[in-house]
């Protein structure tokens, strides 16, 4: 069987030294210029889960801001940091380094250096990725959920940290994809549109989505995110969206009015749509796994097998390349293999592919042995893991980064040994200091410390965690976001934590924590009595409703790792590997699934006495009574399959999504899935091995529901590890998964489709007659007030310092509100340095009594962005606004003086700094 397998050995020898030279001779040049200094770099890094981005700025790495994250230059290269926590084997890491279309043969050199060095510093165990713009990875794009942004320029012109309260912006993004988004700044011009495409004009304070007539709902609802997204992270929350259908542009004539004004009239038609990036390509059968290994200065490439290819294939001393057809080219190499072996592997797989004449961007991933990827295992017919265990057991992956003692987990070494402390995200015992706030009315309201670990998915809080190092005080801030709270609580959460982090001089570190997405620490400072209720808030005279039966799944082993989170009071929302606590007006049951251990059970004992005074009764799954089926209305299938929390599958389970359009199968894979990645308009195909699942959303076309069971065959038919084509393939329907399928996805909700906002809820939302007059408004104050930038240029998000394009606005005012013969008159002239050209004006006035209550009302002019001693004598500097007109108010300041009182302090101080009378 093995001998029909393995080709004949061919060899292909070349020297190392032609492989790629120009990349070669620029590494030597980059490694000259990096020095010991490098390890300080290096020191810096976070072994933390989570995102880290650097990008490459005179031979070094150049950190950058969280603010940035998904903006990439395509003059520069970055290298990406991600690091998670596998169930029940310790952590993970994926070093990436992405390549702008622009950048220097140089940067790319020091980018390789500098992935290979980071490697080796995080002792060899992450997977390394090679990620070219507009071909990267489904791993790499599943970072930035809400898209990518491609951004004109390098790093050459000077890097500058983002600033959230910059508005000096004016740009166009033209937004491709379904699944996967990226959006590429583009001329300022109707020029750049086109029929088929979705675009954004970001104005600073204002960003217009435009829908092509023949764009999709799915683009046009992955592209309003991407603008919230912009608005949420680089504006600070405080710009204003817009949409615009291109098939009815007369139905929004303010938003087109602005964009007129920006862009100028359009002459003639738009172009024809441009077909949208291809799916991640037809899934490919042809695998051939190569030795690769020096000899006397060159490189040979031998062939040892080709599909289905089997474990034992791969020996320790060794290093190989497994090529998938020239789609992508993966490294592996040998815990035993020589340093310059390892060291030199991902060179060779660059030298392998200008050698085989495959493109420039096909991905490459290297691996060390113990460190696999999926998509590495999944080309292997079968694939075990050293140290895998059945059962209850747990297996822990090695190295620097993830090296976890098979013993019970002990806190209080933390300060003895730091890489276990990294490992477990755990910066202390938590047993420092610990203040609550919750956002009422805007502002912080502290929290009873009696109810400490109670939070409700109405509100928003703040967690300030105090804790010492070395007798020093160190903080985290935690900033809890509930499910169910409102924009205006989550921008105050926002915007409260930049308070508190002011208040103690910048030294917490923030913390952005999605309800059901708690970090172990925060589980651990709550000492084993966290309690997510789903819904209600938990302010004093508040009363929330209760209903009969409220059901709790309780998850931990001790009292750093347990919470207890509220789920539907249903017997479908039971799992056999976990406890649950029922709570009825006269009973709490403690529910003990025959998968939990005994650690389990005793944090669910101890969880019950704080959520329940009742009395307790133990239910044993199956020796349940009738009362504890009848408070859950019932009996019901729930999660019964012991693998899905205490055994690591064999093959980690993998979403698709499908495609037969074009008369091949097609599908584009999404990383590190959740439930948000079953869109609608899909078919979805869950593979877990054992069995197949194709899901099948409300919105799919007909024409791919009906093509999904050949999908589906396809699919394992050309499936690289030679699948079973008798897999079992369970079709489903949006909202009637079963518990085998919803089982794979972490909390899941089955009221999110029912009750989530669709695309035209989230427009309507965005598009209230009040929003668009607050576009008109920022985007008129936007020129009144802009002052020249320093040297001609703006600091963009995450990187260099560009010049705007300049512009003039075209159109007249663009307020919504008629101007008044009795206004005072503001012109101002074009600033040479700013490139903006503003025409608008207001008729001129005097001064007369005003309604703001001090008797005359002045010419904005004499107020707006002066200082105290440049005011007119006898004016408050910190009540100006009381001298404008009602008109010039509403102008100015986007609200009438009667709303603009009922505002908390924080949000009038806001409005009057964003306006200039600050």
């Amino acid at each position: 069987m093995m001998e029909s397998r393995i080709g004949s050995k061919n060899e292909q020898p070349w020297s190392k030294e032609t492989a790629r030279p120009s990349l070669r001779q620029t590494q030597h040049k980059s490694s000259r210029m990096m020095n010991e200094d490098n390890q300080t770099t290096f020191r810096n890094v976070s072994r933390k889960p989570g995102l880290q981005i650097w990008t490459i700025n005179n031979m070094q790495m150049v950190p950058v801001p969280s603010q940035a994250f998904g903006n990439f230059f395509e003059g520069d290269c970055y290298i990406i940091l991600y690091t998670s926590v596998n169930k029940g084997s310790g952590q993970s890491a994926d070093i990436h380094y992405w390549i702008g279309n622009s950048s220097s043969q140089d940067e790319q050199g020091a980018a390789a250096i500098y992935v290979t060095q980071l490697d080796e510093y995080l002792g060899g165990s992450p997977v390394q990725h090679r990620e070219v713009q507009g071909s990267e990875s489904p791993r790499f794009r599943g970072y930035f959920k809400n898209g990518l942004i491609y951004k004109k320029g390098g790093v050459a012109s000077g890097f500058n940290h983002v600033d959230t309260n910059a508005y000096n912006v004016l740009r166009l993004l033209h937004v491709k994809g379904r699944k996967h988004v990226t959006a590429r700044e583009v001329e300022v011009s109707w020029n750049s549109f086109n029929n088929g495409d979705i675009f954004l004009l970001d104005m600073g304070k204002a960003i217009v989505q435009w829908n092509g007539p023949q764009s999709n709902r799915r683009e046009k609802l992955k592209t309003m995110l991407l603008a919230q997204d912009i608005r949420d992270r680089e504006r600070g929350g405080r710009a204003q969206i817009g949409v615009v259908e291109g098939e009815d542009e007369r139905d929004s004539p303010e938003l087109m009015k602005v964009m007129t004004a920006v862009l100028g009239q359009r002459s003639g038609q738009l172009k024809d749509a441009i077909s949208d990036d291809k799916p991640d390509g037809v899934q490919n059968t042809s695998v051939r796994l190569y030795h690769v290994f020096d000899n006397s200065g060159n490189m040979v490439v031998q062939e040892v097998a080709t599909q289905p290819l089997t474990q034992d294939l791969l020996h320790s001393s060794d290093c190989y390349i497994a090529d998938q057809g020239g789609s992508s080219v993966m490294v592996w190499k040998g815990k035993q293999a020589s340093k310059e072996e390892r060291r030199e592997a991902l060179n060779r797989a660059l030298g392998y592919i200008k050698a085989k004449n495959y493109p420039p961007s096909t991905r490459v991933e290297v691996m060390s042995e113990g460190g696999e990827s999926a998509i590495f295992k999944h080309l292997f017919k079968s694939w075990i893991d050293k140290g895998q265990t059945q059962g209850l057991g747990s297996t822990y992956s090695q190295g620097k980064i993830a090296k976890v003692e098979q013993v019970k987990f002990d806190v209080m070494q933390l300060h003895a040994r730091p890489e276990l402390a990294a490992q477990q995200r755990m910066v202390d015992d938590a047993s420092g200091e610990v203040k609550v706030w919750r956002i009422e009315n805007l502002e912080l309201a502290e929290v009873n410390p009696s109810t400490y670990g109670q939070f409700y998915g109405g509100d928003c809080y703040l967690v300030l965690y105090t804790y010492q190092i070395s007798g020093q005080q160190q903080y985290l801030l935690y900033m809890w976001q509930g499910r169910h709270a409102t924009k205006d609580e989550i921008t105050a959460c926002a915007y409260q934590a930049v308070n508190v982090d002011n208040k103690y001089n910048g030294a917490p570190v923030q913390v952005r924590v999605v309800m059901g997405k708690e970090p172990r620490h925060f589980l651990a400072i709550f000492k084993g009595k966290l309690i997510l209720f789903e819904g209600g808030t938990g302010r004093p005279g508040v009363v929330n409703p209760d209903p009969a039966a409220r059901l709790f799944q309780v998850r931990g082993t001790n009292e750093f790792n347990t919470k207890a989170t509220e789920v539907l009071a249903r017997a479908s929302s039971l799992n056999t590997n976990d406890v649950f606590l029922l709570r009825t007006d006269q009973m709490c049951y403690l529910w003990y699934g025959k998968g939990c251990s005994g650690d389990e059970r005793v944090m669910g004992r101890a969880m019950s006495d704080v959520l329940s005074k009742q009395d307790k009764q133990v239910v044993m799954e199956g020796q349940e009574p009738a009362e504890f089926w009848v408070a859950l209305g019932g009996k019901a299938p729930y999660a019964t399959d012991k693998r899905l929390q205490k055994e690591e599958p064999p093959h980690s389970p993998r979403l698709f999504e499908c495609s037969n359009q074009t008369g091949q199968f097609r599908m584009t894979e999404v990383d590190d899935f959740a439930q948000c990645d079953l869109d609608e308009e899909d078919s979805m195909l869950l593979d877990t091995w054992e069995e197949i699942f194709l899901w099948v959303g409300n919105l799919a076309n007909q024409h791919e529901t009906k093509e999904a069971w050949t999908c589906a065959q396809e699919y394992l038919r050309t499936h690289p590890a030679d699948r079973d084509p008798d897999t079992p393939v369970l079709f489903v329907k949006q909202g009637y998964e079963p518990p085998t399928f919803t089982g794979w996805f972490n909390a899941w909700d089955p009221h999110k489709w029912s009750g989530g906002n669709s695309y035209e809820e989230m427009k309507k939302k965005l598009c209230d007659p009040a929003s668009l007059s607050q576009i008109t408004v920022d985007l008129k104050n936007s020129f009144l007030n802009k002052s020249p930038v320093s040297g001609g240029g703006y600091g963009a998000p995450g990187g260099p310092a560009s010049s705007p394009p300049p512009y003039r606005i075209q159109g007249g005012d663009l307020s919504p509100r008629p101007s008044t013969p009795t206004s005072p008159s503001i012109q101002r002239g074009q600033s040479p340095s700013s490139g903006y050209s503003p025409s608008l004006s207001r008729a001129g006035g005097s001064v007369s009594p005003s309604a703001g209550g001090s008797g005359t009302y002045l010419d904005p002019e004499l107020l707006l962005n002066k200082s105290p001693s440049e005011l007119p004598q006898g004016v408050d500097p910190g009540l100006r606004e009381d001298y404008l007109s009602d008109v010039d108010f509403e102008n100015l300041l986007g609200t009438n003086r009667s709303d603009f009182k009922r505002l908390p302090k924080w949000r009038q101080s806001d409005l009057k700094k964003k306006s200039g009378l600050f």
